[in-house]
């Protein structure tokens, strides 16, 4: 695996499998080395307009044999077409901090990574970055989860301490998530520019770096609960920044960090 993803950044060109991520690719607009197909799949309508829209961009499209393609892909249940996406992360100091921007920190599930990138794109978010041990966004596994995602918001890698610093120096307010104790996400002003630091799926969020934001959220839970999945929290985190941006949901003056 760390092969693979060693290979992936070298080259800095990562797989789409299937065809909504092909599409997904495609309608970014992302550059697309090729695309390979299993030959007998070019007589679906969907497959073949997705080999049509390739060609018409300049994009080669090599025909392949089911058992080939299958070596070829990573998913247990073979894709009738596959592209070679090449990517760029931006750089931190290109991240647009004038809203909401999601850290993932030591967030190692690729189901997480991508539900949150999806959750951050639909809840209008500016950025994700991605630190520390955390997965690779652009393996297979995250870009399924991500449904396409990851190819039309700014995905980016970064270390954790230059991401703080630098979201904080932009005017960003930065939140440390944890399990208990930190002011409720549902009523603190998350409106404007916003950083949520998402921590590792069993330990959460180191002391360091928890001490390094501006303050904590804390997601309210029945008291039985132990905790919430990582991308579960980071989404409902990321709509409510949403819903009160949008003025869905109103946020009481005196939670608002100017007044801590």
């Amino acid at each position: 695996m760390v092969a693979k993803r060693t290979l992936r950044w070298s080259e800095g060109v990562c797989v789409a499998e299937g065809p909504d991520l092909v599409s997904a690719a495609l309608d970014a607009g992302r550059e697309i080395e090729a695309v390979f197909v299993d030959r007998e799949a070019v007589t679906s309508l969907e497959v073949a307009d997705l080999v049509g829209r390739a060609e018409a961009v300049g994009v080669r499209v090599f025909g392949l044999d089911a058992t080939t393609l299958a070596r070829v892909a990573d998913a247990q249940t073979p894709q009738p077409i596959l592209a070679a996406v090449r990517f760029a992360p931006p750089r931190v100091t290109a991240v647009d901090w004038s809203g909401l921007v999601l850290v993932l920190h030591d967030v190692r599930d690729p189901g997480n990574a991508g539900t949150i990138i999806r959750s951050a794109e639909a809840a209008g978010a500016r950025a994700v970055v991605v630190t520390g041990q955390s997965v690779d966004p652009f393996n297979p596994k995250s870009l399924r989860a991500s449904a396409g995602a990851t190819f039309r918001l700014p995905v980016v890698v970064g270390g954790v301490g230059e991401v703080l610093d630098v979201a904080r120096a932009a005017g960003s307010r930065v939140w440390a998530t944890i399990v208990r104790g930190g002011d409720d996400a549902l009523t603190t002003d998350l409106r404007g520019p916003t950083t949520v630091v998402i921590g590792n799926e069993a330990t959460g969020l180191d002391a360091a770096t928890v001490e390094r934001c501006d303050g904590t959220l804390t997601l309210p839970m029945a008291p039985a609960t132990e905790s919430l999945n990582a991308g579960v929290a980071a989404s409902l985190v990321a709509f409510v920044a949403f819903w009160q941006a949008t003025g869905r949901i109103a946020v009481p003056d005196s939670h608002s960090l100017e007044e801590r």
